[in-house]
């Protein structure tokens, strides 16, 4: 078991080193200067991670938090600025977006005969692997620049899943988390293509900029795993204030509207709403995607009130019974010797109960 540990580590991150070489490749060819050859070096970040990570959590994960696909987004995310930005013009065929690599038959002859020299097989592959190289080359860059980006967000997910999980995460919480980036994912790529493929955004290039440190920012949730947990707290600690015992209560729920809010739906509508409202520019799909966000948002705050709503209600209901626990990691011996402490607070917070009094006490979670 240890020995799939260790392979799943390295593969992942060597995986993840080769996109972001691929990359940086692509710069290169894009703006014909060796010198950016120079953001390969960011890829030593995530050589020195994994060896800490073998040495001293012999290949395993971190609670909460993901160094390898932090440093991932650090070592690739530069490369697509850097493309995005330069937005070639090469040609792409008939069709948008088509992609036809030609490696005629010619060229696997030429090749072919050249190996028939004294170099023998090892030649051939040579060729053969620079012929194909140079097919890939012509590709136009649009094609290259998006291909980029879905294998990217793609790997993202499953490079999380083959990365080793730590203990503190269960394989339950890992699928859940899973099934949501690749939402999430699905969501960052819509909302890149179809705002960076509008015209006249490309002719701005502050909004280029704008739009690019907005999907930035909706990357930094990746290398996060508090959606799918919850945060331990102490009796001790969380039996003294009313927003320690909904944190401690509510913590994956709670985080999952604040990245809805704040890290992706929220800054998307921003976006989308001045492009809009001070840019004039209105396609169908811009339409729908704002709408999109708005819904979410709007259902984000509800999920919110109806959360609160009900830890008020669990509130009240302890406190008549002189109870003060409510968090499903506080033992439930924790009584009445703390709620004299704590009475003026709850009596605050329970200033205005709700209607419905005498529905029957819920359950502890």
């Amino acid at each position: 078991m240890e020995l799939m540990v260790l392979l799943n580590a390295l593969v992942t991150r060597l995986l993840f080193v080769l996109h972001s070489l691929i990359g940086v490749w692509r710069v290169t060819a894009v703006k014909k200067e060796p010198k950016y050859w120079l953001l390969a070096l960011l890829n030593l970040l995530l050589c020195l991670e994994t060896g800490l990570t073998l040495k001293f959590k012999q290949g395993r994960g971190y609670k909460w938090f993901s160094p390898a696909i932090f440093l991932y987004l650090i070592c690739i995310v530069p490369s697509l600025w850097l493309l995005e930005i330069h937005h070639g013009t090469q040609y792409c065929g008939n069709e948008p977006g088509a992609v036809q690599v030609n490696v005629s038959n010619q060229d696997f002859n030429q090749s072919r005969e050249s190996s028939h020299g004294s170099e023998g097989t090892d030649h051939h592959i040579i060729q053969t692997a620079k012929v194909f190289v140079n097919q890939l080359s012509t590709i136009c860059e649009t094609v290259w620049t998006l291909a980029l980006h879905q294998t990217f967000l793609l790997l993202l997910v499953v490079g999380r899943w083959l990365l080793p999980i730590g203990v503190e995460i269960t394989r339950d919480q890992l699928s859940q988390l899973l099934l949501m980036f690749v939402g999430t994912a699905a969501d960052i790529l819509e909302f890149a293509s179809e705002t960076l493929d509008i015209e006249d955004v490309r002719k701005n290039y502050a909004l280029i900029n704008a739009i690019l440190a907005v999907w930035t920012w909706s990357m930094l949730q990746f290398p996060l795993d508090l959606a799918v947990q919850h945060i331990g707290c102490k009796p001790s600690a969380s039996a003294r204030r009313i927003p320690s015992l909904l944190l401690c209560r509510y913590s994956a729920e709670l985080w999952n509207i604040g990245v809805s809010l704040f890290i992706q739906d929220g800054p998307f509508f921003i976006v989308r709403s001045i492009l809009m409202g001070h840019f004039r520019i209105f396609n169908q799909m811009l339409v729908f995607f704002t709408a999109k966000n708005i819904l979410v948002v709007t259902l984000q705050l509800y999920r919110l009130a109806v959360i609160t709503l009900d830890f008020r209600t669990t509130v009240l209901q302890k406190s008549r019974k002189g109870e003060v626990c409510c968090c499903p990691c506080e033992p439930y011996e924790a009584r009445a010797h703390a709620a004299g402490r704590q009475e003026n607070e709850m009596k605050e917070f329970v200033a205005f109960p709700p209607k419905e009094e005498s529905q029957t006490p819920s359950e502890d979670h």
